[in-house]
């Protein structure tokens, strides 16, 4: 089954009928390769007209066209604001909550966005409607929907800081990643958030629980948290690691203390 594949290497090697499924939604990338070759303004095409809502194409990719760049991440940005405001002049909310459960995962990126930056939900509201998200079992779409509310999390820091603290504690690794990556002092693609540069103690309650997590995928995330904090405040994360090896020397905390540190390393 398509399903199944493992995806090509390059573009050139995915399968031309992969890639028409993939450009009209009917399936999900199953890697960076996939991701990065779907055509979203087709796919956009494609959606509209399978939910009658063709009027909403031009209008849509007028914006795409004026981006001076045009990259996955600012056409998926720029698409998911566009559905934003014509689904709500159009009093259109059945159509925003196709989107979020829809099979393709760039039309889920879309809807993260539909959510992130909606300016009639508050900084607590845009979080507890991402978490569904933030846990969705697509690489694409996690970290989109953290980039969308990204921008909330840093004017609202203090406050969101206290939501995602709880968020540490989910069953779901997906969510506890989210907590993390989603309030790194730098972070990838993203502004960065002045208040962690200048004082990553503020992320303490995000980083303690998270210090000996079971995941992986948590690790690398705590890791490169407190490596981005390395590069502004590097004393504050040589004190924090040598107290996290005194008080919790498992393997998990050693392999996130070693990432934490590779910068200061060099």
């Amino acid at each position: 089954m398509t399903e199944k594949r493992k995806g090509a290497r390059s573009i050139k090697d995915i399968p031309a009928d992969v890639l028409e499924r993939l450009n009209r939604g009917e399936i999900e990338s199953v890697n960076l390769t996939e991701w990065l070759a779907v055509d979203q303004k087709l796919l956009l095409e494609h959606l509209l007209q399978q939910n009658n809502r063709t009027e909403y194409l031009k209008p849509i990719l007028e914006n795409v066209d004026q981006l001076k760049k045009q990259t996955v991440n600012t056409i998926n940005e720029t698409i998911g604001i566009g559905l934003l405001n014509l689904s709500a002049k159009n009093n259109d909310d059945e159509f925003l909550l196709k989107l979020s459960a829809h099979t393709a995962d760039l039309v889920r990126c879309w809807a993260a966005y539909t959510i992130g930056r909606n300016n009639n939900l508050s900084g607590k509201e845009k979080l507890d409607r991402i978490q569904p998200f933030a846990s969705d079992p697509h690489f694409g779409v996690r970290e989109i929907c953290w980039m969308t509310v990204r921008p909330d999390i840093s004017k609202n820091l203090d406050e969101s800081l206290s939501i995602l603290a709880r968020w540490t504690m989910h069953d779901n690794e997906n969510v506890r990643r989210f907590a993390s990556e989603s309030t790194r002092p730098r972070g990838v693609w993203c502004e960065h958030i002045i208040a962690l540069k200048q004082n990553p103690g503020l992320g303490l309650e995000i980083l303690e629980p998270l210090r000996s997590d079971s995941s992986r995928y948590v690790q690398d995330s705590v890791g490169n948290w407190l490596n981005d904090a390395s590069k502004s405040q590097p004393e504050f994360v040589v004190e924090l690691c040598d107290e996290w090896l005194r008080e919790s020397p498992t393997k998990e905390t050693q392999y996130i203390v070693k990432k934490a540190l590779r910068t200061l390393k060099k």
